[in-house]
């Protein structure tokens, strides 16, 4: 067990939303839990209680009830509230707490002047842009997408569409026209919004000949309305109208939006994700996990290309105002984040991982006063615990969450009754059975499984677009185990709930049956000053049951990589992990091929190094450095062509 950072205040069950939740459930349920692992095992038993409750609680807007909580637990195909009829939109611009004069958004932008919309403000400009919508033939099931950053324009759009019980999607500009097209192409949207470019930093990026390409590629468009954030074009001030501001009732899984898998390999898939299940979802964890109400500013570094964007999106839902930032979170230095916490006012800080070694690798030490701290997008090594204490503040609470686009959430993370050791997720999230499962199906403590959620949740996608018999939507994530969601990572849970996640079991590195997890590499390998970055792969060898282990390093600016860095690399990995993790071969890139969501792309490398050609190996649109990937395929040809 980790080294306990921080616990939870002697007071947590007076001053937290989850300790108003606990007297709640006793007061009006007569349910009473000594401590939170009682409380989740309950709410994984009892489903139809548990998400009741958040119903009840929360006092969901509904315009219809629900007949029943769930038909059945079977998975695929659980139908959860049937007969209820509600209304996303109408339940975020509730807003509970926030007066019609308070700030509920503040948005930074290294492309123009901060923006600040108040209640009244945010709920005006729905009204305008769903009354443009509807004037341009929008309706129940059309499809509305967004080539637009993390602005208010795109997150007006969004609940604009949802209030009409249209279905919204988004890419963020940086997405190049190959990429996007392989989303929208699947959906066919009605309408384009788009921005003409944006800033990264203080450079200026046109996108209006990607918008062309996009336009000409998706027939079903009937309208293209330009946001013009470079100051360039625009006419998005035209989608307007007079029409009142009013909420389609729509069944509880009716489809929201539509997020999309980072799409590195094949076509990305188009997850649909429902009205009532995103809704109860973010309700429970924002306000029960992150603690989020009324006298919160919550920000979450994302564009609206990662499914953090939706998840910030609910903010106001919970009464929590919500901060946007668009631009280059390491211009002009990586102080840029942690500035705009005084500058907004932020009270719960959400990032990376990878930006927060990258902050400790820089020896920054912002010292601020938070309420909370998230970091996701890859598992934080125990130094990055370590630094958020010594070096932000000690009374903040750092929750380490781990989830995904399937779900638009965090499956394991934190809650204000659990303690936060280094190393360490604090433990699963309240409505989510997730177990460690052997080969075999079975579930195992404390050993390294596969990732698996054994009990239905409400935000498990309504399904994939075009899939009209579930076939593709249970391939991927029911063929492994039948009944049973297998997400794709490795887990390890301790007897108290809390875990480790390691890495794709996908991008497993197996030396002679061992598994090696590939987030423990990275967290030692990155640790060294000369090194910026790294990837890890391994190959199987027909002749050899190790495999062969291959690290790639982007070494720091003006460091060589000679053979005694490579030895030092791999003293530190046989001394702080063991001698089956040093590689057989270390090789310098200049760099390591990302998403745009800034996950690293072990498999595609895999592929490539096997000799498949990178075009059929990644979607290269989806990828932050497409040129990355060139490196792999020449090392690729060179082992070919060497004999032995």
């Amino acid at each position: 067990m980790g080294t306990v950072l921080w616990e939870p205040p002697v007071d947590v069950r007076q001053t937290s939303r989850i300790g108003d939740y606990l007297a709640w459930l006793a007061r009006e349920r007569g349910l009473s839990f000594a401590g939170y692992p009682a409380l989740w095992d309950w709410s994984v038993t009892d489903l139809g209680g548990f998400w009741s409750s958040i119903w009840d609680y929360f006092g969901v807007v509904a315009h219809d009830p629900p007949t029943a909580v769930l038909g059945d637990t079977m998975m695929p195909g659980t139908r959860w509230f049937p007969g209820a009829t509600l209304n996303y939109a109408e339940n975020v611009l509730r807003m509970p707490g926030i007066g019609d004069d308070e700030p509920v958004v503040l948005a930074y932008s290294q492309s123009r002047e901060p923006i600040t919309l108040t209640a009244r403000q945010l709920r005006e400009q729905v009204r305008r842009v769903r009354a443009g919508l509807k004037a341009r033939g929008v309706g129940k099931g059309d499809r509305v997408a967004a080539y637009a950053p993390n602005i208010p324009e795109t997150y007006v759009l969004m609940l604009a569409t949802a209030s009409l019980g249209a279905i919204f999607s988004s890419c963020a500009p940086e997405f190049g026209s190959r990429s996007v097209i392989d989303r929208w192409s699947q959906i066919e949207p009605k309408v384009l919004v788009a921005v003409d470019g944006y800033k990264y930093g203080d450079k200026a990026v046109d996108r209006r000949a990607e918008v062309a390409a996009i336009t000409a590629a998706l027939p079903s468009l009937e309208h293209v309305i330009t946001i013009p954030y470079l100051g360039i074009e625009g006419d998005f001030s035209d989608l307007s109208g007079e029409d009142a501001l009013t909420f389609e009732p729509v069944p509880f899984d009716h489809p929201l939006y539509v997020l999309y898998s980072s799409g590195t390999t094949g076509l990305p898939k188009p997850i649909v994700h429902g009205h009532g299940g995103i809704l109860l979802e973010h309700l429970k964890i924002l306000a029960l996990h992150h603690d989020l109400g009324p006298s919160d500013r919550f920000f979450w570094f994302t564009t609206t290309g990662w499914m953090m964007w939706n998840y910030l999106a609910s903010g106001p839902a919970v009464g929590a105002a919500i901060v946007l930032f668009d631009g280059n979170p390491g211009w002009p230095s990586l102080d840029a984040l942690w500035d705009l916490i005084d500058t907004a006012g932020i009270t719960y800080f959400g990032t990376s991982a990878p930006f927060l070694m990258a902050c400790r690798k820089a020896g920054l030490t912002p010292r601020k006063r938070l309420k909370g701290l998230g970091s996701t997008g890859a598992p934080l090594p125990v130094e990055g615990f370590a630094w958020v204490y010594e070096a932000v503040g000690t009374d903040l609470q750092l929750l380490s969450l781990s989830g995904g686009t399937d779900v638009c959430t965090g499956f394991v993370g934190g809650a204000p009754l659990l303690p936060v050791r280094a190393g360490m997720i604090s433990g699963r999230s309240l409505g989510a059975r997730v177990e460690a499962f052997d080969p075999s199906g079975k579930p195992v403590v404390g050993e390294l499984g596969e990732l698996v959620i054994s009990a239905p949740m409400p935000s498990m996608p309504v399904g994939f677009w075009n899939d009209p018999d579930g076939s593709r939507y249970r391939e991927a994530y029911f063929d492994v185990f039948p009944g049973v969601w297998r997400h794709g990572d490795w887990i390890t849970i301790a007897e108290d709930g809390s875990c480790v996640i390691t890495g794709r079991s996908d991008a497993t590195l197996n030396r002679g049956g061992v598994r090696l997890g590939t987030s423990e590499f990275y967290s030692v390998v990155e640790s060294l000053p000369e090194i910026a970055d790294s990837l890890v792969v391994h190959l199987d060898a027909a002749d050899d049951p190790n495999g062969e282990l291959l690290l790639f390093v982007v070494p720091a600016e003006g460091v060589e990589v000679d053979d005694a860095l490579r030895a030092r690399i791999a003293r530190e990995l046989r001394g702080s992990l063991s001698p089956r993790h040093v590689p057989d071969a270390i090789f310098s890139v200049r760099a390591v091929p990302r998403t745009l969501s800034a996950k690293k792309l072990e498999v595609p490398v895999k592929r490539i190094l096997t000799g498949t050609p990178i075009e059929s190996a990644a979607a290269t649109g989806a990828l932050a450095n497409p040129e990355s990937l060139t490196a792999f395929a020449e090392l690729a040809e060179v082992r070919r062509s060497t004999p032995g």
